[in-house]
């Protein structure tokens, strides 16, 4: 089975992180259960470290000033393309993230070393946005966005 750590990251998302569905308490059982659907070892073990960077990293990150402005390091625009610049840019413009939730967006998105679609990118922004609190408006919008939930207006 041809896995990657984004597919466990999926596969824990769709089966324990939904709001449906509670995380055993034993991250064992559930690393039992990834190597049983088919998972590699290794893959597993670096989805939890992904998840466990998530509150490592955002009490390192300062909120930035409304006013400021985002340029991408040569190595970010490397991993991100144009278009993913632009949906980090717009999510922060419209208010799905602040800077402090943009910049672990962007570090959990390159931790995954693998090329990133733009759908990929929004289930990142997703994962990150449900694992911070009071987040909850930002979340519903998120999932808004990627479900296609949000409304077509007609002129």
């Amino acid at each position: 089975m041809k896995e990657n750590i984004f597919d466990v990251l999926m596969y824990l998302f769709e089966n324990y992180m939904d709001d449906d569905s509670e995380m055993p308490p034993d991250s064992d059982i559930v690393k039992t259960e990834l190597l049983q659907a088919g998972f590699e070892h290794t893959d597993v073990n670096r989805a939890f470290n992904w998840l466990e960077s998530l509150t490592i990293e955002a009490s390192d990150i300062q909120l930035q000033a409304a006013n400021s402005f985002r340029i991408f390091s040569s190595y970010e625009t490397a991993r991100l393309d144009v278009e993913c610049q632009n949906l980090l840019l717009s999510l922060e413009r419209t208010g799905i993230l602040n800077s402090i939730n943009r910049e672990l967006v962007l570090d959990r998105a390159i931790a995954l070393e693998e090329p990133l679609s733009l759908d990929k990118l929004k289930w990142i922004v997703l994962i990150v946005l449900l694992n911070q609190p009071d987040e909850e408006l930002a979340l519903a919008r998120m999932e808004d966005m990627i479900y296609d939930l949000l409304p077509t207006y007609v002129h």
